[in-house]
């Protein structure tokens, strides 16, 4: 048997020998930044499959294992499905491009670099301008865990309010919308859209993107029938969002997409 203290979760197979994916772990801090870079090309890529794009808008980053003040970030005016390893920028705090050719999207600047720079902790974070993320975000509510999916974000989302549909391009609305960032993983800007943040990859980050985007569809669907939705209990929300609702089973999500993309996308690492 495995050594159950080592196990992060009850999806880890108890039976050894099985094919089960791993975290991985890296020999130099060159080879974790390819790692990152890749994955954050993967979860461009996965954005477009979604059908996430809407111009020049939605911005994903996540933070140099080296340089932890500095991020990587697609660039600005790419499409999703365009994004690769050649084109990512590097970019500071400040906004400033240090490493790349594109530039940056200054709504993305603005919000995600407050994010990073008031939370050391949160790794990678995603944005973009979805259909029903941005129409249940008019609501101003929070999602109500009307399934085992969405359960995985109760009491673990915010419905943020500060600078509810205003364009984010001044830097003094990036700490309003930062202060929420604590101790949850997703976050509902009001007449907005959606946000969510990782402590642990950026394959976390948005596979819970593309998981509370899909929730909202949901809970709009059932809304649309006009009966009310029977509820799952807070008592079986908690438990289900304990072992379904955590960092690492968002980073497990994002491997089949991953494995998927490697197969039929090799353009992602040119």
């Amino acid at each position: 048997m495995l050594d159950k203290t080592k196990r992060i979760s009850i999806y880890q197979p108890e039976q050894p020998g099985l094919i089960f994916p791993e975290i991985p772990e890296f020999k130099s801090v060159d080879q974790e930044r390819t790692h990152r870079k890749q994955r954050l090309v993967a979860a461009c890529r996965a954005f477009a499959l979604e059908g996430f794009d809407y111009g020049f808008a939605g911005h994903l980053t996540v933070r140099d294992p080296e340089h932890p003040e500095l991020y990587w970030t697609n660039p600005m005016a790419v499409h999703f499905a365009q994004v690769n390893l050649s084109n990512l920028i590097l970019v500071d705090h400040d906004g400033r491009v240090r490493e790349g050719d594109y530039a940056v999207n200054r709504a993305g600047f603005v919000l995600h670099a407050a994010v990073h720079e008031a939370h050391p902790d949160i790794m990678a974070m995603c944005h973009a301008h979805t259909v029903y993320g941005t129409a249940f975000a008019a609501l101003g509510r929070p999602l109500e865990p009307i399934s085992q999916d969405a359960a995985a974000f109760f009491e673990d989302h915010v419905v943020i309010k500060s600078e509810a549909g205003q364009v984010a391009v001044e830097q003094k609305a990036g700490p309003k919308v930062a202060d929420w960032f604590k101790d949850v993983k997703a976050a509902i800007h009001q007449n907005h859209g959606l946000l969510t943040a990782s402590r642990h990859s950026i394959e976390s980050a948005a596979f819970w993107f593309i998981a509370l985007e899909r929730c909202c569809r949901q809970q709009l669907l059932v809304e649309a029938t006009g009966t009310k939705p029977v509820l799952v209990s807070e008592q079986r929300s908690r438990y289900s969002r304990e072992h379904v609702g955590s960092d690492y089973i968002g980073w497990l999500h994002f491997q089949p997409i991953w494995d998927h993309l490697v197969r039929t996308q090799p353009d992602m690492f040119a």
